[in-house]
């Protein structure tokens, strides 16, 4: 009786991907990989714009601000996940779950943010080539990004507010490898079919209102270019892919997980582990593979690295 009228459980218990050791023994490996290279790709692009005086531009800047993101978005959940591999409870404290929702969500909604900045640092650079350097001064970056960093932390508060004090008493299973709120609030003893819709409010408004103005943005900065140059809709889209390339990877599965009305476990858990795991490696590839100024930094630094080497 004291335990049913517990208001916090101690721990919950992750399910994980799957439930075959073998497979989860195979997994081990890949993505203990996966995250290595996600941890090198992106702080190799932070401390490429924090050395190379040639990177020290608006879109660089972001574009830092941006792997760091994802690095940490990547650290909330992928390091747990692979560690679990090896356990067979895989277990969470209540404190570490309701930890996790926080950073997810915050550095998620804050990815959404930014990733709005970049659209209109290229609307500018694009549209307003002559006025760039104006517009787009070291002030109102940092100001645009500490916007990002702030909404990012309101929406992240907001849904751990909505939750923190739900009474926890029966069930503690979540059919997932991190705490994801729509699993959590289920096990709540009490009805939250309210809650849950307000929830997915929340996340859904942020997801589809930053979407919907990346959408109007780029189609903004094609036509733009379009109307002023026959080839220019073939620049722009190339200066364009790698941005648009990254922001369909990132709000697909997230407006997928929290706007589409049925559940369907697996196809939720692979929609996770993509956000979670997967795009913020292919960010900085993206990134990497189609910016020559990138390449070109990746090239001074080994040339540097070399040099030293031969002198010393």
């Amino acid at each position: 009786m004291e335990e049913a009228n517990q208001s916090v459980v101690s721990e919950f218990i992750f399910r994980g991907l799957c439930n075959s050791r073998e497979l989860q023994n195979f997994l081990l490996l890949p993505f203990s990989m996966l995250y290595l290279m996600t941890v090198v790709g992106n702080l190799l692009v932070v401390f490429l714009f924090i050395t190379d005086p040639h990177l020290h531009s608006p879109m660089y800047f972001l574009l830092a601000n941006l792997s760091f993101v994802d690095f940490c978005l990547s650290s909330v959940t992928t390091p747990k996940l692979t560690i679990d591999f090896l356990k067979y409870n895989k277990t969470i404290s209540f404190g570490g779950c309701m930890s996790q929702i926080l950073c997810v969500h915050f550095f998620a909604g804050g990815e959404m943010v930014l990733l709005v900045t970049m659209a209109y640092d290229r609307y500018v650079a694009i549209c307003k080539p002559l006025h760039y350097s104006s517009i787009m001064d070291r002030q109102k970056c940092l100001w645009l990004v500490l916007i990002s960093w702030v909404i990012g932390f309101v929406h992240a508060m907001s849904q751990l507010a909505m939750i923190l004090d739900l009474p926890f008493c029966g069930p503690r299973t979540v059919d997932s490898f991190f705490c994801d709120i729509p699993l959590v609030i289920k096990l709540a003893c009490m009805d939250t079919h309210t809650l849950g819709i307000l929830i997915n409010a929340d996340s859904g408004v942020l997801a589809t209102t930053c979407f919907i103005i990346l959408l109007i943005s780029y189609t903004y900065i094609l036509v733009t270019v379009r109307l002023h140059s026959k080839n220019g809709a073939s620049k722009a889209l190339s200066t364009c892919t790698a941005h648009i390339t990254v922001v369909l990877l990132f709000f697909g599965p997230c407006i997928f997980i929290y706007l589409w009305p049925l559940s369907i476990t697996w196809v939720d858990k692979f929609l996770a582990v993509f956000y979670t795991v997967i795009t913020p490696l292919l960010n900085p590839a993206i990134y990497t593979l189609r910016n020559k100024d990138i390449r070109n930094a990746i090239k001074r630094l080994i040339s540097q690295h070399m040099d030293s080497k031969d002198n010393f």
